[in-house]
């Protein structure tokens, strides 16, 4: 008799380890090469092929199409359409591949304490928007609610803090009134303000900050990285 559940991709669970830990049976769902970044980048709803890949430029169009499949199979990632008149196919995360959202902050709150982490290199604007869902530090953020645009090179996301909580939603082109907007080329540009605590205008830095001055700087104080390991 057949225990392990079979899919229309072969056997998941015990593929790779021969291991009942969740643990491993979450490393075959989502450990190989390029599946979690492809899981992060669709953490903000659903993108178009062409789209996950502009993100992810160092993945072919063969690995990307292998990796999607194997997570539709899984039931992490599903097909959809976008709203007419467009009618383009995205791929989206299903209800349960959503919840994997607190794996990656988690993962992210762990791997930053490292020495060898390098803030330096590329990261995209999702990674962005995510990080900051994770580095918020709770307690300061209950006592502020605003909305703010951010604007990364041609990325844009309507960000609202209320209750202690950071949600992002992705924006077309569309004008949309907000407390703060800040805006820069690339994710990178927000690190060293965010993180670092540098302000916005200091010479070298490529972040615009509009909006109340004092509102800014509460909003940037509410993000800390843990401390790094000794």
């Amino acid at each position: 008799m057949k225990l392990r559940k079979e899919t229309e991709a072969g056997e998941i669970h015990g593929k790779w380890y021969e291991d009942a830990c969740g643990a491993a049976f979450a490393m075959e769902l989502i450990g190989e090469r390029w599946s979690l970044l492809v899981v992060r980048e669709l953490m903000l709803g659903g993108r178009r092929f062409s789209d996950i890949r502009a993100s992810l430029p160092g993945i072919s169009a063969k690995v990307l199409t292998e990796r999607l499949e194997r997570l539709e199979s899984a039931g992490i990632v599903v097909r959809t359409l976008s709203e007419p008149p467009a009618s383009v196919q995205l791929y989206d995360l299903t209800e349960w591949g959503r919840a994997a959202e607190p794996l990656i902050q988690e993962l992210g709150r762990w791997a930053v304490r490292s020495p060898l982490h390098d803030p330096t290199l590329p990261m995209t604007p999702v990674a962005l928007m995510l990080s900051m869902r994770t580095m918020l530090v709770v307690e300061k953020a209950e006592k502020l609610a605003l909305t703010a645009l951010f604007e990364v090179g041609q990325d844009r996301f309507l960000g609202r803090l209320e209750d202690g909580a950071l949600s992002f939603t992705r924006l077309g082109t569309d004008a949309v009134e907000t407390d703060l907007t800040f805006k820069a080329p690339t994710a990178g540009d927000f690190l060293p303000v965010l993180y670092g605590k540098v302000p916005p205008d200091t010479p070298g830095m490529r972040i615009e900050v509009t909006g109340e001055r004092d509102l800014a700087g509460a909003f940037i104080d509410l993000f800390v990285l843990p401390p790094k390991i000794r």
